[in-house]
Order: C-alpha cells, then sequence, then structure tokens
C-alpha cells in the first residue's frame, strides 16, 4: 500500500512539471514579436495576407512577424 501511494506522488508530480513546461512555452508564443506594416516596409520586408489569419511580414533575413 505504501508503495502505490509513493507511486501516485511520483506521478502527481510529473504531470503537475508537465503542466507547468507547457504553459511557459504558451505564455512564449503568445508574446512574439510583432510589427507594423510601416516597420516592415522600412525593413525591405514584404507584406503577406493570410485568408483567416490577418497580415504577416517577411522580412529579407527570412524570418515572419505577425503585423498589428
Amino acid at each position: 500500500m505504501r508503495i502505490r501511494r509513493t507511486l501516485g506522488l511520483v506521478l502527481a508530480a510529473a504531470t503537475l512539471a508537465g503542466a507547468g513546461a507547457v504553459g511557459a512555452v504558451s505564455a512564449q508564443a503568445a508574446a512574439s514579436p510583432t510589427i507594423t506594416r510601416q516597420e516592415c516596409t522600412d525593413a525591405g520586408g514584404t507584406i503577406k495576407s493570410v485568408p483567416y489569419g490577418g497580415e504577416t511580414c517577411t522580412l529579407p533575413d527570412g524570418t515572419s512577424h505577425k503585423i498589428t
């Protein structure tokens, strides 16, 4: 019985640790950099309209940023 209880606590701790890691990744994704249309064109980027996704700016270095 004691082993079962210990195993349950270990599994619960692992589950909570995994949920914390997923939350941190989600928070980082939500804080992705944005750019304005003017900043995009000033930097030499091209603006692309994505259906149901707004507009994105593709910069000459190949990175893409969501336009605000």
